[in-house]
């Protein structure tokens, strides 16, 4: 079963949108698990610290390896198999692929980093792995997390209802999904494209395809591109 921990200085904020919806009836249903570790109950000394000034000077305060550290250790000890993941916009773009591969494992320690971020070298002795949700910069890494988390735990087997849909998703087949529609046959002067009310579904594939293929061109060339 997919389990997840998180550690962060807000568990509060979880499930959150993760605990709606079909996630979180995937939740309830046991399809899958999720742990909100408070950061601040490792800390050795009665004000619970888990932050200092940054070295080498600058505004802003870092997370301390050693506090860190000892969560992770606690959580995930060396005979835990779950990756290690530091949500951070210098990481890794999350991608649909990486998505799959933690979907089909046993989980995941997610770190939601504050402040100006973690001492680097926590993130080299615990082998954190990076990911980023984009190219900019939040207060902290927990709605990041939930983006993730969202993105891993709607591909486990169960949790979606129509598996059907998934596959013709956006980066599922390295395109973006074609336009949508539904009725009324007319909206606002603007009609169903006649080919989805055919009943011909090699037509009908054929332009949702070309559709694929043409708004990937025009908005995400570079998908095309690999």
């Amino acid at each position: 079963m997919f389990s997840a921990d998180i550690i962060t200085l807000f568990p509060e904020l979880f499930p959150g949108p993760l605990g709606t919806s079909v996630l979180g009836r995937g939740l309830k249903d046991g399809l899958w698990q999720l742990r909100a570790n408070q950061l601040r109950d490792f800390a050795a000394d009665k004000h619970r610290t888990v932050d200092d000034t940054p070295a080498g000077g600058g505004a802003g305060m870092v997370l301390k390896p050693d506090i860190l550290a000892r969560a992770i250790d606690t959580i995930a000890p060396d005979s835990d198999p779950r990756p290690r993941i530091l949500m951070s916009p210098r990481g890794t773009p999350l991608t649909q692929k990486r998505a799959h591969e933690l979907a089909t494992g046993p989980g995941a320690v997610i770190i939601c980093g504050r402040f100006e971020g973690v001492d680097q070298r926590v993130i080299e002795a615990r082998q954190l792995e990076e990911i980023s949700i984009g190219d900019y910069v939040l207060a902290g890494g927990e709605v990041a997390a939930m983006v993730l988390l969202e993105a891993v735990v709607r591909l486990i087997p169960g949790v979606l209802g129509a598996l059907d849909s998934r596959d013709e998703e956006s980066f599922e087949n390295g395109l973006l999904e074609y336009p949508q529609y539904t009725r009324p046959q007319s909206f606002e002067g603007r009609d169903i494209p006649a080919v989805l009310v055919s009943g011909d579904h090699g037509k009908i594939e054929k332009w949702r395809h070309e559709q694929s293929l043409e708004l990937t061109r025009a908005r995400r060339p570079d998908l095309l591109q690999k």
